[in-house]
């Protein structure tokens, strides 16, 4: 079920498929690694899956001289590959929330807040996760604060986790990073994902209530989707 038919996802959309596979077909040898922000059809393609949390332990599971094709998040690919030593190959996807974060806004707020710890989130882009203090995945920032409470602290990703940033650290400042906002530009300026917030809750009770709207997937995808979940399971 979801929610909210067009709730989808900009960093999924950045890798179809039939691009995947074709890219496979070119790199005959490599294994493939996929961010869990990806389709089914496109986990069906794939040898493992990761998270931001456990891409460098996967990685690391591997033979060195192991030809890889990490994607779709370019960002996240491109941090791996810093710190392992690795050279992947990099497909160029991405997020549109974490790929608007800018250098320029940080150091704007650390002006406002110069005893605040900067923390940004692996999709980000190099430049961002330089200047932080803390890089990771969201669990990552929140088990920091939580450790580290009564601090303030700038965070460069998806606004969702502020809030329970705050609920559980309630002696703590946050301040959301806001998007680089070019020349001329309108509309929202904020650092939310405008798919995520399509799912309100009313849809999600109606989903729940009324088991729809459905996602079908076909079934040999499904079962040629969970194997590489089920590899990362296992190597995590």
């Amino acid at each position: 079920m979801c929610p909210d038919l067009d709730a989808g996802c900009s960093l999924a959309d950045s890798c179809k498929a039939e691009d995947l596979k074709k890219f496979k077909d070119e790199h005959p040898g490599y294994k493939v690694v996929s961010y869990v922000n990806t389709t089914a059809a496109v986990k069906a393609l794939t040898d493992v899956v990761v998270t931001s949390g456990n891409a460098k332990k996967v990685i690391d599971s591997f033979p060195e001289d192991e030809k890889i094709i990490f994607g779709p998040d370019y960002n996240l690919g491109s941090y791996i590959n810093s710190v392992t030593g690795r050279q992947m190959l990099l497909w160029q996807g991405g997020c549109h929330v974490h790929e608007r974060f800018s250098v320029e806004e940080i150091v704007k707020l650390k002006q406002a807040h110069p005893d605040a710890v900067v923390m940004a989130h692996l999709e980000c882009k190099g430049p961002v996760l330089a200047i932080a203090d803390v890089v990771g995945s969201t669990a990552v920032m929140l088990k920091y604060a939580q450790e580290h409470g009564g601090r303030e602290y700038i965070v460069a990703t998806e606004a969702g986790i502020l809030h329970e940033m705050q609920r559980t650290c309630p002696d703590c400042r946050f301040y959301p990073v806001p998007p680089e906002v070019s020349e001329g530009s309108v509309g929202c300026h904020c650092n939310e994902c405008q798919y995520m917030k399509l799912n309100t809750l009313e849809k999600v009770y109606n989903a729940l209530k009324n088991e729809c709207p459905a996602i079908e997937i076909d079934a040999a995808i499904a079962e040629a989707a969970v194997r590489p979940i089920q590899r990362m399971l296992a190597l995590s």
